[in-house]
């Protein structure tokens, strides 16, 4: 059995010493996972991956109730905690009380190019929520991908199903989305 899902299944909700043991196990694959998405963020981006991460495991330690029952049930919930900080922060920069679409600078900030506009993000983002009420398995594929750019193969490996499976429900939820975005605008 895999060393995560070792402590997933041996942990219990609050235990500290779970989350000690865990946290060395899975903070570089967070932590790579946070670099690629990031990396597809607008320019002026003021997260940092480290940041990303951290804000991440944070929100999942603080749900002391939480018990995860796999592997894939802990990145799932990872993958929709760093989507929700990315969220948070494109809604926050937009917002009127904090400049509207005006950039904001921090010299000391290291900013990561990116091909995604906060609009889009906001748009996927809500078209995610509508597509996990219809599909909540095809949906948490698109978070893994999406939100936390794992390959069909490691998402296929997180959720426990076969690679072919991953790519079917892939293709589908894409040509759901552009759909579901084009009739949106």
């Amino acid at each position: 059995m895999n060393p995560i899902t070792e402590i997933l299944e041996q942990s219990q909700p609050g235990d500290a010493n779970a989350a000690e043991r865990l946290l060395p196990l899975v903070y570089q694959e967070l932590r790579r996972l946070a670099i690629h998405k990031l990396a597809n963020e607008t320019p002026g981006q003021t997260l940092q991956p480290t940041s990303l991460v951290h804000e991440a495991w944070l929100r999942l330690k603080g749900d002391e109730n939480r018990q995860w029952n796999s592997r894939g049930h802990f990145f799932g919930a990872a993958a929709e905690a760093m989507r929700r900080i990315l969220i948070e922060n494109a809604r926050r920069k937009k917002a009127l009380k904090h400049g509207g679409g005006q950039e904001r600078c921090d010299i000391q900030a290291v900013e990561i190019a990116s091909v995604v506009p906060d609009e889009e993000l906001l748009a996927v983002s809500e078209a995610l929520d509508k597509f996990a009420r219809r599909d909540p398995q095809k949906a948490e594929l698109v978070k893994l991908r999406y939100f936390v750019g794992m390959t069909i193969e490691e998402t296929a490996e997180i959720m426990e199903i076969s690679a072919p499976t991953a790519k079917r429900w892939w293709s589908y939820s894409r040509a759901w989305f552009r759909t579901e975005i084009a009739n949106h605008q």
